[in-house]
């Protein structure tokens, strides 16, 4: 059995190279019990060495700020294009889909060339205005509070016209994805937009990042249980992939 220093030694380096690690990983690389790994995680994290989360540790603070779309659209691109476009392959003739707002469904909304007619729901101005040029996208625009950081809208007014919509899916980004919160986002008025908006789909396809695992934003939008599908990239942990999966959730992930 290694010792304590060697240990978090290990820990450390771990994290170093990969960002994150798993207690289930450290438990068979060291060769000692889950309780162990788990104090030793505290321990470290107590010195202000790295965060603790649903199964592991990361080196990044897994509480989320809000951020500009302007510098969210530059942060994981190729992983957030490639989510997208295989996202825009799933809309089938004569959907009528609502769209999220988000850097990741706006690169979805990009890669949108409708078989036929489609009605696409959104709180998001720019993907809007991305897709309005196509002939077969009728665009309802929600209207509401402007959200200026997502350049989408939040309010009772987006919130009540969904009362009189039935969508077949509803692609949805979020900020954070934490096994056992749920996905959020950083702002509670957003949150309860999302809810509304799953109410009102058959089905939520959740478009996220391996960045997005692990992390939380201030307002949850909804349990892991309320979604159907997450289309997401070759970064994130297979132990999360697996979870995922045993809890009845498609997990779709795409190389990098």
């Amino acid at each position: 059995m290694s010792s304590l220093v060697e240990r978090h030694q290990h820990i450390l380096d771990t994290l170093k190279k990969k960002g994150v690690v798993q207690v289930l990983d450290l438990c068979q690389e060291l060769d000692v019990s889950s309780v162990t790994i788990r104090k030793d995680l505290q321990f470290l994290e107590d010195k202000n060495q790295l965060f603790r989360t649903h199964g592991g540790a990361t080196l990044s603070n897994p509480y989320i700020g809000d951020r500009p779309v302007i510098e969210k659209v530059r942060m994981q691109s190729t992983e957030k294009e490639k989510i997208g476009q295989y996202a825009a392959g799933l809309i089938e003739p004569n959907d009528c889909i609502l769209i999220a707002s988000g850097t990741t469904v706006f690169y979805f909304a990009k890669y949108i060339q409708p078989k036929g007619n489609v009605t696409v729901i959104t709180a998001a101005l720019n993907v809007a205005m991305e897709i309005a040029h196509h002939p077969g996208i009728e665009v309802i625009q929600l209207g509401g509070i402007m959200r200026k950081t997502s350049s989408s809208v939040t309010g009772i007014y987006a919130e009540k016209i969904l009362e009189d919509f039935s969508c077949s899916k509803l692609f949805l980004g979020v900020d954070g994805i934490d096994m056992e919160f749920g996905l959020t986002t950083t702002n509670m008025m957003e949150a309860q937009l999302n809810r509304k908006m799953i109410a009102a789909s058959r089905k939520t396809i959740v478009l996220a990042d391996s960045s997005k695992f692990g992390k939380r934003g201030f307002g949850k939008i909804c349990g892991l249980e309320d979604i159907e599908q997450i289309i997401t990239d070759s970064n994130i942990s297979p132990h999360i992939v697996d979870e995922l999966r045993a809890g009845g959730i498609e997990v779709t992930v795409l190389p990098v």
